[in-house]
């Protein structure tokens, strides 16, 4: 069971490299499967079209997401030094995984986007809302619809990374600071 596993792992990290060289429309599914060490069939065993991966795939990194998230989440800490700790940490694995960055941007400007029915489930945004629902409150944050705070959130995370990756500006760990307490002094309770 466990080499099934890895072998569907190794098709969905194949999948996010050749997205990131290639496109969606550049990566046929034998490409994904010859990156993988795979037989062709092999993949079909585990997705069932090139669609099914795809939105696998986005589940996939989305999980990566969220375990980064939790794990910088220390629940003893007050809620200030969490926020900037789940900032810091989010802007970390972005920056460390370009791929993951690429794919995000690819996958919400695609058809694959429009067409995936809302998952009110979604591990990630759901964590995101939770963790704001309980700024609001307890009145570390000012009054406001948790969902708006989270994308606010993670849109200037991601913009960050973006604009790191692309070496438009450099920031350092002093800057980094700066633009996660301009985030915290917009939300911050008065």
């Amino acid at each position: 069971m466990e080499a099934l596993a890895e072998k569907k792992k190794a098709i969905l990290e194949s999948t996010l490299q050749l997205i990131q060289e290639h496109g969606f429309h550049g990566t046929p599914m034998s490409m994904v499967a010859k990156k993988a060490g795979v037989a062709a069939g092999t993949i079909y065993h585990y997705f069932e079209s090139k669609e099914r991966l795809i939105c696998e795939l986005y589940s996939h990194v989305k999980q990566q997401s969220l375990e980064a998230m939790q794990h910088a989440d220390d629940q003893a800490l007050p809620y200030q030094q969490r926020f900037f700790a789940l900032w810091h940490s989010l802007f970390d694995f972005y920056r460390d995984n370009p791929s993951v960055l690429i794919f995000f941007e690819q996958f919400v400007n695609s058809p694959y986007y429009t067409q995936k029915p809302l998952d009110p489930l979604d591990a990630f945004h759901k964590t995101m809302r939770q963790f704001f629902e309980e700024g609001v409150q307890q009145h570390h944050l000012r009054e406001a619809n948790p969902e708006i705070l989270a994308m606010v959130v993670h849109g200037s995370i991601i913009t960050t990374a973006k604009v790191h990756r692309h070496k438009k500006l450099q920031f350092g760990g002093n800057d980094l600071q700066q633009i996660a307490q301009i985030m915290w002094d917009g939300m911050a309770a008065r």
